[in-house]
């Protein structure tokens, strides 16, 4: 067969131990060939391809990003993005699709699929936030990172008896922040799921400090807002897929911590540090075993399904089911466990 294969969406770490696996046992296995589409969506509207094999995906499994490129370039938005679309796949004569991304990626494969494309989808998101699978590759290496980086706020806020808000990705839901503040040990967690009220975690601060603890991190998800949506900060621009760009709530919960409570409170925005870098040795794993999978699955004639993770076994599910519910974190999770640790 000839296979295709695309990166979209936010690159993570993993991402290219799934183009290795892909190509490995489909080249190996299959006797396929293979045509990587450059820059996610953008790559098959606009028909620029390279082609991939074993030789060309040795040296990959520890690289971050994608040797793919990507991009959140959506069809569906783009005068005759559609049309052009399936003109490149017939004319690059693709038998079947791997598209590996997260929810807006795998919901253009999912529509496609409705034209009559025959494919197959990875999940991929470092926010963790995709239904149908426990885990998502890129999450484990994106909470380590900001794992790392909170241990490091610890040493330096209790030099200064500073308060210190790390602000981390998560715009609908609070994987990482919750995951990162369990293992740095946060004074506070601020998730998209529960609005907060600032002057309830101003109290909680103060009552901290009042013990002694001179010192507090504060782990903030990007898509986090307060109850009452006074402090609500995100940019009118919005990409493709009609999400605001975020980033910056640190800024602003930053300022009104020092200012209700007096304490010298500074800010750190991982960024996209927690995109960056070699993926942990579970998410290459994980990445290889999807990779692995999908294949099959196109051999399978497994159409329009998702390869997932549940109960430590890959199987398919449908791209229909994948895309349907973004998956947010249980509040057991944060009031059963996390907020033991609190005050």
């Amino acid at each position: 067969m000839r296979v295709g294969m695309l990166t979209g969406g936010g690159d993570c770490p993993g991402l290219n131990a799934v183009i290795r696996a892909v190509v490995r046992k489909g080249e190996v296995g299959y006797g396929d060939s293979f045509v990587g589409f450059l820059d996610g969506w953008e790559g098959v509207m606009d028909n620029r391809s390279t082609d991939l094999d074993v030789e060309r995906c040795r040296g990959i499994l520890p690289r971050g990003g994608t040797i793919l490129g990507t991009s959140r370039t959506n069809p569906y938005k783009v005068d005759g993005g559609v049309a052009r679309c399936l003109a490149t796949l017939r004319s690059q004569r693709i038998d079947a699709l791997v598209a590996i991304g997260g929810d807006d990626t795998l919901g253009v494969a999912h529509r496609l699929s409705g034209e009559g494309v025959a494919v197959v989808g990875v999940p991929k998101t470092i926010d963790n936030d995709l239904s149908a699978t426990e885990v998502t590759f890129g999450f484990h290496t994106a909470v380590q990172i900001a794992t790392d980086a909170i241990d490091r706020l610890h040493t330096t806020a209790e030099s200064h008896d500073r308060v210190i808000v790390c602000e981390v990705m998560g715009r609908n839901a609070g994987w990482i922040a919750t995951y990162a503040g369990i293992a740095g040990g946060a004074a506070e967690i601020l998730v998209p799921e529960e609005p907060f009220d600032i002057d309830v975690i101003c109290a909680k601060l103060k009552n901290r400090h009042a013990k002694g603890r001179f010192a507090s991190i504060v782990v903030v998800a990007e898509g986090a807002v307060p109850a009452d949506g006074s402090l609500t900060l995100a940019s009118a621009e919005l990409d493709q897929f009609g999400h605001p760009r975020l980033g910056g709530i640190a800024n602003v919960l930053a300022g009104e911590i020092e200012k209700r409570t007096g304490f010298e409170t500074r800010v750190t925005l991982l960024g996209h540090v927690q995109r960056g870098g070699s993926p942990t040795a579970f998410d290459r794993i994980l990445a290889t075993r999807f990779g692995i999978a999908a294949i099959d699955a196109v051999h399978d004639g497994d159409f329009s399904t998702m390869v997932a993770l549940q109960a430590d076994k890959i199987v398919r599910v449908p791209l229909s089911e994948a895309v349907s519910v973004a998956k947010q974190v249980d509040p057991d999770l944060l009031h059963g466990v996390a907020e033991v640790f609190w005050g």
